[in-house]
């Protein structure tokens, strides 16, 4: 009878052992060869499966923190190439600035050195073919005066109307070219209406070099039935003319009373980066600090 009772108190120690692992839960066990007693349970051990879960939940919180410490580190990544491309497009502006102040050169007869001469002013000389005018529209005169004062405005006054492009036939080089001559309200597209305005005879001509360029996305394709171009395809508009794919915009010396308003030149080079610094930074800053209260600051326990 001892040793029974003996057994029987170790298989309680045991038993009391177990539930202060698992909590509450019970489960009734029964053993070989001994009567069960009342108010006495068995419940299973869970003593390992806790410490496995919370090794598995462990090793998800560091993943968890590794793999959201990228959204910081990638943010501030992007945020100093924004920098770098920041400082690169200001020193283009700055060169296209200075090509466009420059002195005017002749304009080369190797028309392949031309593609390192854009905004670059050349001089010409020879006669414009007023009858195989084309229509760059719609399109506003460029007014630096105009835009200065009209900044910020919601509404704006300016008129819409087209560039005209004439072929130029150049004397010296025995080639024609096209030449921007500028901007036509659109009442005054017609040429029967600015016949004033309509060149004869040779003249010599300033003009700033232009490449070609690619549709952008939402402009129309150009139309060379009804001869409204949208944007400056040099190869189409060379086959249309006739003329070599050379492109001038002429300057604004150029203007005739009655006719185009030359001087049509728009550096056109966006410069947001300094938007997208702010942003990138701000998101690095936003997201680091979150991090840092989740799983550098977080309260102990938790």
């Amino acid at each position: 009878m001892a040793a029974v009772a003996s057994r029987m108190l170790g298989l309680r120690v045991a038993g009391l052992l177990r539930a202060a692992c698992v909590g509450p839960a019970r489960a009734s066990w029964s053993v070989p060869g001994v009567a069960p007693r009342p108010g006495v349970v068995w419940m299973p051990s869970r003593c390992g499966s806790s410490a496995a879960e919370a090794s598995a939940t462990n090793a998800d919180d560091s993943f968890l923190q590794w793999l959201l410490l990228v959204i910081p580190v990638t943010a501030f990544g992007l945020g100093t190439w924004q920098v770098q491309r920041r400082k690169w497009k200001l020193k283009l502006i700055a060169e296209l600035e200075s090509r466009v102040m420059a002195e005017p050169i002749p304009l080369p007869a190797d028309p392949m050195e031309l593609k390192n001469l854009e905004y670059r002013p050349v001089t010409v000389r020879g006669h414009f073919d007023h009858s195989k005018e084309l229509y760059m529209m719609p399109r506003t005169m460029v007014d630096p005066v105009r835009e200065a004062r009209e900044a910020g405005r919601i509404s704006s006054s300016t008129e819409s109307g087209a560039f005209v492009v004439t072929p130029f036939h150049c004397t010296d080089l025995g080639i024609t070219i096209l030449v921007n001559r500028g901007f036509v309200p659109r009442k005054k597209v017609n040429p029967e209406s600015r016949q004033k305005g309509q060149v004869e005879g040779e003249v010599d001509l300033t003009g700033v070099v232009r490449l070609t360029e690619t549709r952008k996305p939402f402009v129309p394709e150009n139309d060379p039935e009804r001869n409204h171009w949208h944007y400056r395809n040099l190869e189409a508009m060379a086959r249309t003319t006739g003329a070599e794919p050379v492109f001038l915009d002429a300057d604004f010396k150029s203007t005739v009373p009655g006719g185009p308003i030359g001087g049509q030149t728009r550096v056109t080079l966006r410069n947001e980066h300094m938007q997208y610094i702010i942003t990138w930074y701000g998101l690095c800053a936003a997201t680091s600090y979150l991090w840092f209260k989740k799983f550098l600051q977080r309260t102990p326990g938790v």
